[in-house]
Formats: C-alpha cells, sequence, structure tokens
C-alpha cells in the first residue's frame, strides 16, 4: 500500500505527526503541508491519493483550500476535520465537494474506514483514466465491454461459437446487450460481409409479423399492392436476428420451425417455397422452458434454437464492469455532444455502484446521456446524475392518501384510461424503464404494452 499517497494537512506540528505515524503504520506514504495554501500547491505539483486537512488554520483555512482543490480537481477525496463541530461547516464542506467529515479528538477507527472508502474511490478515478486503453482490447469481441469473470467467460464463448453455423439462442433480462451479443456472432462469422437482420417479435401483430419474415404476394390482403419480399430473403447469406422470441404467436412458431428445418419459406400468398440460406440467432428474456411447460412455446422449435445457449448475466451481478460501460458511454456522449468530460467524481462513481440497475446496461447508458448533457464542467457529479440514482422516487402511494380527506378514495372519479395510464407510469418507474418487465408485472404483453404507450404518447 506505499504507492497510496496521504496528504496530510494541519497547522499543529504534534498533531500532524500523530497523523502521520499512525497512517505510516497503516501503510501508507505520506506528505505535509502546515497550510491550505501550500497544500493546494501540492495537489497541482503531483496527484494525491486522498487528503486529509484540518478546517482551522493560520494562512489559508481548510474550507477555501477545499473549495480550490475541489475546482482543480474534484476527484480528489478530501476528509475534513475539525475540533469546531458544527452542522453549518459540515454542510459547507459538504456542499463544496469533501468526501467526508471527521470531528477531533479523532476516532481512529472511524478515521481508518473512511480513509479506505475514499481511498477506493481514488482506485476507480484511476481506472478510469485507463479505461479507454481497456476497450481498445474489448473491441476485439465487437459489442462486449466488460473485464468481470461472467463477460470474460461470454466473450469466450462468443469468440468460439462465432465461426460455426450454429443457431444460437441468447437469454437474460431486458438491456442486458443481447443484440450486441448478436451482433458480435455475426461479425465474427463467415457471414460477415452480407447482412445481419433484425426483426423484434414483440413490436408487431401476428398478421403483420408473418409479412415481416416470410413477405407477401400482390393481393394477398389488404393493402397489398405489390409483392415483398421478407426478412429471410433479405438476410438470404447473411444472419437473421429475432429478438423477442418469446412473443411469437404459435402458428408462426410452426413456420419458422420448417424454415429452419428445410430451409425453405413460403411467402404470405404463395405456395411455390423459396430456399434461403440463413443463420438464425434468437433472443429472449423469458425462461422458454417455462413457455413450453405452460403451452405458449414449441418445445421442438425450442431445442432446435438452443443449439447454442448464451446467457447474458443482469448489470448488477457484474458490478466490476458498471466503471468501464460508464467511461464508455461517456466517451460517446462526451464526443456527440461536443464536450471534453475527463471523468466521474469518486461520489458520482459510488451513487453508480450502488444503483441495482434494473433496467440493466441500457438504464445505466442512459443516465451517463443525460449526465453527459447536463454536465456544465469537467467533471460529472452527484448533480448531473438522474434522480433515481440519488435515491429519489415518486410518492409513497401511502403516503399521498394519508393525506386525502378521511374516507375520500384517491381513485375516484379518475377514467380507466387515467387509472391505466398512471398504472403503466408507476410499474414503468418501478423497473427502471424495463418494458419486458413492467409488462409482465402488468399481467400484458410486450407489445400490447408498447401500443398502449404509444396510445398515452409516453414513448
Amino acid at each position: 500500500m506505499s504507492d497510496v499517497t496521504v496528504l496530510i494537512v494541519d497547522d499543529d506540528v504534534a498533531h500532524r505527526t500523530m497523523l502521520r505515524t499512525m497512517l505510516r503504520g497503516w501503510g501508507y506514504a505520506t506528505d505535509e503541508a502546515d497550510d491550505g495554501e501550500t497544500a493546494v500547491e501540492k495537489v497541482r505539483e503531483k496527484a494525491r491519493d486522498a487528503v486529509l486537512m484540518d478546517v482551522r488554520m493560520a494562512r489559508m483555512g481548510g474550507i477555501e483550500a477545499l473549495r480550490r482543490i475541489v475546482e482543480y480537481n474534484p476527484a480528489v477525496p478530501v476528509l475534513i476535520m475539525t475540533a469546531y463541530s458544527s452542522v453549518e461547516t459540515a454542510v459547507e464542506a459538504l456542499r463544496l465537494g469533501a468526501y467526508d467529515y471527521l470531528t477531533k479528538p479523532l476516532d481512529f477507527d472511524v478515521l481508518r474506514h473512511t480513509l479506505e472508502r475514499a481511498l477506493d474511490h481514488t482506485r476507480l478515478v484511476s481506472e478510469n483514466r485507463e479505461l479507454k486503453s481497456r476497450l481498445d482490447d474489448a473491441a476485439r469481441a465487437p459489442g462486449i465491454i466488460g473485464r468481470s469473470a461472467p463477460m470474460r467467460e461470454l466473450a469466450e464463448l462468443v469468440a468460439t461459437v462465432a465461426p460455426s453455423e450454429a443457431t444460437v439462442l441468447i437469454t437474460g433480462e431486458s438491456g442486458t446487450g443481447k443484440e450486441l451479443v448478436a451482433r458480435s456472432l455475426h461479425e465474427g462469422s463467415r457471414r460477415s460481409a452480407k447482412q445481419l437482420v433484425t426483426v423484434n417479435c414483440a413490436a408487431l401483430s401476428e398478421s403483420l409479423l408473418e409479412s415481416e419474415l416470410f413477405g407477401h404476394e400482390r393481393g394477398a390482403f389488404t393493402g397489398a399492392d405489390k409483392r415483398r419480399d421478407g426478412r429471410f430473403v433479405q438476410a438470404d447469406g447473411g444472419t437473421l436476428f429475432l429478438d423477442e422470441i418469446g412473443e411469437l404467436p404459435l402458428l408462426l412458431q410452426a413456420k419458422l420451425l420448417r424454415a429452419l428445418q428445410q430451409g425453405e419459406i413460403q411467402r404470405v400468398g404463395s405456395d411455390v417455397p423459396l430456399t434461403v440460406d440463413v443463420r438464425l440467432l434468437a433472443a429472449t428474456n423469458r425462461d422458454l422452458r417455462e413457455e413450453v411447460a405452460a403451452g405458449r412455446f414449441r418445445e421442438d422449435l425450442f431445442y432446435r434454437l438452443n443449439v447454442i445457449g448464451i446467457h447474458m448475466p443482469a448489470l448488477r451481478e457484474r458490478p466490476d464492469d458498471i466503471p468501464l460501460l460508464a467511461a464508455h458511454f461517456l466517451d460517446r456522449y462526451a464526443e456527440r455532444n461536443r464536450k471534453h468530460l475527463k471523468g466521474f467524481t469518486p461520489q458520482a462513481m459510488d451513487m453508480l455502484l450502488k444503483h441495482p440497475w434494473p433496467g440493466n446496461v441500457r438504464e445505466l447508458e442512459n443516465a451517463v446521456e443525460r449526465a453527459v448533457i447536463m454536465a456544465t464542467g469537467d467533471w460529472v457529479g452527484e448533480r448531473e446524475l438522474p434522480m433515481s440514482l440519488r435515491g429519489a422516487g415518486g410518492a409513497d402511494p401511502a403516503v399521498a392518501d394519508a393525506a386525502l380527506p378521511t374516507g375520500q378514495d384517491p381513485y375516484a372519479g379518475l377514467s380507466l384510461e387515467d387509472l391505466e395510464r398512471r398504472a403503466i407510469v408507476a410499474t414503468l418507474r418501478e423497473t427502471g424503464d424495463n418494458k419486458s418487465e413492467a409488462a409482465r408485472r402488468l399481467g400484458i404483453t410486450r407489445a400490447t404494452l408498447h401500443n398502449k404507450l404509444k396510445k398515452y404518447d409516453l414513448e
């Protein structure tokens, strides 16, 4: 731990000496300053891993020094200590960006624990500086970003399976990046020179989906004024990716199975079979084994799709990847918005690491995009992140109901459409905008939810 340096700032020589002895005993290297002005100069001269600083000093006090250090580099965690404990001083120090606040005489157990937490954040900031080069390594498996054990295993599996002709079923929660894995499989295959064609099976009605997949002849149905090739024909020689395969109606499941087994399709309204050469990839956030048991999915199609199964871990199962992903999205959206951002403050990264991410990588991407847009300085801080990451949420229905006059039903007088709209909004908030999970909780299909979001102008 001797490569970690803590800057001790205190004009009391005896107290500074005691802290130096204590910190070195814990394995830290130390540097010292006897006033705030010197501390600011030292931080500017050379990066320090943490600053432990007194408030009351002769030449420049700790609050002013804190202000200048944070302006220069808010990623350096500053621990303020004072014998003049007051709520006002604590609030001012934390408002200006202090990592934490300690009172004299110091509790050494509290000091050690707080310092360890602060240094954890410093390491994260240091990692942020290295993430760009790591992203170059990750680019060798396009779309797969992560250095956690689950993601390393996933990358190895994708690299092994991609050159084959095997049908692959990609499973995992919504927002975990299933489509990116499909793209990586396509780009690593001999079919990469041809198209990767994607169809979202949840976004279309059964009749439209059949035409979308297999095409139709002129006059096959109302509005079919000309013949149209389907996605199978478009993907001939390449790869067809069926997202949300669990939403596929049973009638189309039978036709898809025939296409997979025989390599033939028929346009809607035609009896003439067409031969196609397509590698099929499919994805779902449902448990297809449960769907088979419930009679909603054909067992023979399931086994035909699941020749190779790839499961995408949820983001909460791989928290080590959050800094890497956050840095990737920061770079992407900073470039799009013509901003120059250095990274995340320790407090902001702490918020990202503590959030459960029910919407997975998609939710993280949205949060970082918003933060980039809102950022006005060189660093993304807590204020730029969404309120949902700061513990804010909608009002507790029980509290809201309690505020009503006794006996008044909060839903009295609301139309059914108002009730439905409120239920959808509340459920999406609870699931972190995870539409598949929201649809499951509401007891409707994802396609139905999509239609209702359009109806209520919630997209």
